[in-house]
């Protein structure tokens, strides 16, 4: 199995996002870091309630809840997805469909953890990370999360090289602006969704057959001679 594999996710826009997932050793390191930080509040809270004897005991106890089990629930959803450890370390917890975590959906993976820890030093979770490709402990499989690498996403689909062509009838101001805007996300659609949307512009390319890639291709040439290239290619 690769340690580095890539998963692409689509969004109901039809946006494909390439997203890489974080493999067991930096989500490993991430949490030593935070695990120091968390050690770090800790000690210097104890210091302080020592002097609040028995009522500081018991609001110490409440301080190590909270950070052993809302810690990283509260960072994950004011820090874009990452706990310090894990931005330390360039990674972040999304959807599995790219988009950013849900508070329930971060909540629930780390309540989880409990699950994961089992039997001892996050044994089920190291195996469940190790036997799938896209490295999910069990509270990302019951939320439905993925730890991926902080990149650039990577986008699919791209207006086809193709030369200009006018319009099959003038267009409209606004529907000039539709087909250069299409142009534009070209490059961060899907091929299928690129020629759907091209198929909906029949009366403007004059293709009357069923095929995206085509009636992509034609919607090229038109957007192409909307903004100023004339002449066909060289």
């Amino acid at each position: 199995m690769p340690l580095d594999t890539l998963t692409t996710a689509e969004t109901p826009e039809g946006i494909a996002l390439a997203l890489r997932p974080a493999g067991v050793v930096p989500r490993f390191l991430a949490y030593g870091v935070d695990f120091l930080i968390r050690a770090a509040i800790w000690i210097a809270a104890s210091v302080v309630l020592a002097q609040l004897g028995r009522f500081g005991s018991g609001l110490g106890l409440v301080i190590a809840f909270a950070l052993e089990w809302f810690y990283p629930v509260v960072f994950e959803l004011m820090l874009a997805g990452a706990t310090p450890g894990k931005r330390a370390l360039g990674l972040r917890v999304t959807m599995d469909s790219g988009l950013p975590v849900t508070p329930a959906a971060s909540l629930l993976r780390n309540l989880l953890r409990a699950a994961d820890f089992l039997p001892l030093g996050y044994g089920f979770g190291v195996i469940a990370m190790l036997w799938r490709a896209d490295f999910k402990r069990i509270g990302d499989l019951a939320a439905g999360t993925l730890v991926v690498h902080l990149q650039r996403p990577r986008l699919h689909g791209a207006l086809p090289a193709v030369d200009p062509a006018p319009p099959l009838r003038a267009l409209t101001l606004p529907e000039q602006a539709a087909v250069i805007a299409w142009a534009g996300r070209s490059t961060r659609l899907t091929e299928a969704r690129l020629g759907e949307l091209a198929l909906l512009a029949a009366p403007v390319t004059g293709y009357r057959g069923n095929s995206p890639k085509t009636a992509a291709t034609k919607l090229a040439g038109v957007a192409q001679w909307l903004l100023g290239h004339r002449e066909g290619k060289s």
